[in-house]
């Protein structure tokens, strides 16, 4: 095969899964993982995929559909491990705290440490993460599975989350904008974390540089529902003047 039918191809792979692992194409062309990489670094140059963590993805995602967690685990790995890890420190003994179903959140559960805490969360993977956590107490909603995101949603899961107070929620979103507030690219993930929200003392907005300034399709909050928004240190300094003129609190990681 032609180099370049390899790479129109793997263009095309990209295109219609929306992300996919150097591994995998490295698999599916019998080619070394470094060629691969150097294909991808020549099409992200010509602006036809965005190379990411591991892999690449679409610059055409379907705003409108729910990425699976596995491709959402591999687009922007460095700044949410680090979001991750800055959210644990809000986190002290005795808390009782909700985590979504977001990568972010995983990322934290994987870095939460053993002790004395309440989560509640929709995610699968965020609660096996804890399940072997002695000192930590995991409730999970319970719902319809999602198998995309490996989460639970629906009235069942809506329902669970309003029997419950905690003292944070920490969220993810698709989508930040200063005057339109808060969104989420799937209707049933933006209830259940307006549900968290809505039952939590503090609330703290965790996404990386890339969601600002973003309008996905399922409006979720306004920007008055946020106490703290933990993001990475590529965010726009005049984004973060803003929204210290809204009185909102922005840490940089």
């Amino acid at each position: 095969m032609l180099v370049a039918e390899r790479q129109q191809k793997i263009v095309e792979l990209v295109n219609e899964r929306k992300s996919i692992r150097v591994s995998e194409l490295s698999r599916i062309f019998s080619v070394t993982e470094e060629t691969i990489r150097r294909d991808l670094e020549k099409l992200e140059a010509e602006q036809k995929l965005s190379r990411s963590h591991g892999g690449a993805v679409s610059l055409t995602p379907d705003e409108s559909n729910e990425l699976s967690f596995s491709e959402r685990e591999i687009t922007n790995v460095k700044e949410k491990k680090e979001i991750a890890l800055e959210a644990v420190k809000h986190v002290i003994e005795g808390d009782k705290i909700m985590l979504d179903a977001s990568t972010t959140a995983w990322y934290m559960a994987k870095a939460l440490p053993d002790i004395p805490i309440t989560v509640l969360t929709n995610s699968i993977k965020v609660a096996m993460e804890l399940s072997s956590r002695k000192e930590v107490t995991v409730i999970s909603t319970g719902g319809t599975l999602l198998s995309k995101s490996l989460s639970y949603v629906g009235p069942l899961a809506e329902s669970s989350l309003e029997t419950y107070h905690v003292n944070k929620a920490f969220i993810s979103c698709k989508g930040l904008h200063l005057e339109k507030g808060i969104s989420e690219s799937d209707e049933q993930q933006a209830r259940i974390k307006k549900k968290m929200m809505d039952n939590a003392d503090s609330v703290f907005i965790m996404i990386d540089h890339s969601k600002f300034g973003v309008r996905a399709f399922s409006w979720l909050d306004g920007l008055e529902a946020i106490d703290h928004i933990i993001t990475d240190g590529k965010v726009d300094p005049a984004i973060v003047q803003q929204l210290a003129d809204r009185s909102l609190k922005t840490i940089k990681v």
